[in-house]
């Protein structure tokens, strides 16, 4: 979800120039722009409404947008206003907009609401959905609500909650379409127009099952739809792809991204179907894993967000800037050791910089490819040997041409030829190095089971900062003093 940094603060408006917008089409066009962010001034609509405690004018306001734009809305609003808008969110719609919204103002969110109000809102939700905003409750908290809901909602929460977190227990939907092998077309759809208010709203498979309730097969929907309705089930399915349900989230994304799947069926232990999950559940988990990676690549927790506070935020950050310090302060020991040759030659200190920057660009090129290669699992020991092969010669053809060049300058411009070779010789040195270092060092942390994004800079710029300062300065002072 999109959300501004900045919080809307109170003002006057101007009654004159507030647009008039009557119909649900027109406050939809006008509160989207053409690259469907919030347009500000719709943002000052709902802000003017809530001024005036007009709750009418707010309800025509909300009821127009998608619920993901409603969750972007209150990213927007400072959290006096969203405690204003927030009764005004029917229940239907406040549902589909909780699981749109961050952490931290789904937090807030939940806090302005009785627990039979959010119990309300949750059964509103698919169990995968529902599950999702009450496990970021307090425990006291998700014991008011799960007391409020039906028995059998309780107990579907309290199924899905006993599963380790980002594994398929806790991202499956409960809610499935199950038929046995023996059905033919028209008893599944019978079944279907029958059973439509227990059905998932959005489904793509008809599982097809045997007497112990082990998945067999699956029924497209639209090959369903199309067939006769004596034909069989059995004649009709299709191979299935199961997905156990302790299997971890990235584990399942790599396998919907290698099948190329919709949905796949959830088993348990015993084989036995007890959900799905959808793809709309796997691009959640892309989006999730790749703002981690980010992030990581960043010395950045995930858990920061706009309501994370200075001190949070410190403490998450803090740690990998000291160990930043001591790869910095072990750089500039080896400079220490030449503090004679650079006295000598003040060129050295000059162009010292450039070799440790040009290898530290290297080095980042090469480790993030790397460790996206890891995450995609197109990186792993059988091609590890072939893949450094490769970084090494890419990083020899660039180091050649960056060589040449600063070798060109730098020995006109201090009218040495022999200095001109030797930084040159140091960046070959260096980018060799960086190359090696980006995929060897993220490869290794994935063999001892450490995240490879985490640490991997830190590393990284520390093996091309010493290379660096040290070849240059070595070859210095063999070749020019």
């Amino acid at each position: 979800m999109m959300a501004a940094e900045a919080e809307l603060l109170e003002r006057d408006h101007d009654d004159d120039d507030r647009p008039q917008l009557n119909t649900p089409e027109e406050i939809e066009d006008f509160a989207l722009q053409d690259d469907y962010a919030l347009n500000p001034e719709y943002i000052e609509l709902v802000v003017d409404a809530a001024d005036r405690g007009d709750g009418m004018r707010l309800r025509d306001l909300l009821d127009a947008l998608h619920p993901a734009d409603v969750a972007d809305l209150l990213g927007f609003l400072s959290e006096d206003y969203r405690e204003q808008v927030i009764p005004w969110i029917p229940a239907s719609a406040l549902a589909e907009v909780l699981p749109e919204l961050d952490d931290d103002i789904r937090e807030e969110v939940m806090d302005t609401l009785r627990p039979g109000d959010l119990a309300e809102v949750l059964q509103e939700l698919d169990s995968d959905d529902a599950a999702a905003v009450l496990e970021d409750m307090g425990e006291a908290q998700q014991r008011e609500v799960l007391a409020a809901m039906t028995a059998s909602d309780r107990e579907a929460m309290v199924t899905t909650l006993s599963y380790e977190e980002e594994t398929a227990g806790r991202l499956m939907q409960r809610e499935v379409v199950a038929a046995p092998i023996f059905w033919s077309v028209g008893d599944t759809i019978e079944h279907m127009r029958a059973h439509g208010d227990d059905l998932p709203e959005l489904f793509f498979d008809i599982y097809v099952i045997g007497p112990t309730h082990k998945p067999v097969g699956a029924v497209p929907v639209s090959l369903l739809m199309r067939s006769r309705r004596e034909v069989k089930l059995e004649d009709l399915m299709e191979p299935i792809t199961e997905i156990q349900v302790d299997m971890d989230q990235e584990e399942i994304a790599y396998i919907f991204g290698k099948y190329h799947l919709i949905s796949a069926p959830v088993v348990d232990d015993g084989g036995r179907l007890v959900g799905q999950i959808t793809v709309d559940d796997i691009v959640n988990i892309i989006q999730e894993e790749s703002r981690e990676d980010i992030l990581a690549l960043a010395g950045v927790s995930d858990e920061e967000g706009r309501g994370s506070t200075v001190f949070e935020v410190v403490k998450s950050r803090l740690p990998w800037l000291c160990v930043n310090l001591f790869t910095a302060f072990l750089a500039s020991s080896l400079i220490s050791v030449f503090s004679d040759e650079i006295e000598k030659l003040v060129a050295l200190a000059v162009l010292m910089p450039i070799v440790a920057s040009i290898g530290g660009n290297s080095g980042t090129q090469a480790l993030t490819v790397s460790v996206r290669a890891l995450s995609s699992r197109e990186l792993t020991t059988t091609n590890a040997l072939r893949t450094v092969w490769r970084e090494v010669r890419v990083g020899w053809i660039n180091a050649s041409v960056i060589a040449l060049l600063l070798g060109l300058g730098a020995g006109v411009w201090q009218q040495s030829l022999l200095l001109g070779v030797t930084i040159a010789l140091a960046i070959m040195i260096n980018i060799t190095a960086a190359s090696l270092a980006g995929t060897l060092v993220p490869l290794t942390l994935s063999r001892l089971d450490r995240d490879p994004a985490v640490a991997s800079p830190i590393f990284v710029t520390m093996v091309t900062d010493c290379i660096g300062f040290f070849s240059f300065l070595g070859l210095a002072g063999i070749i020019l003093l």
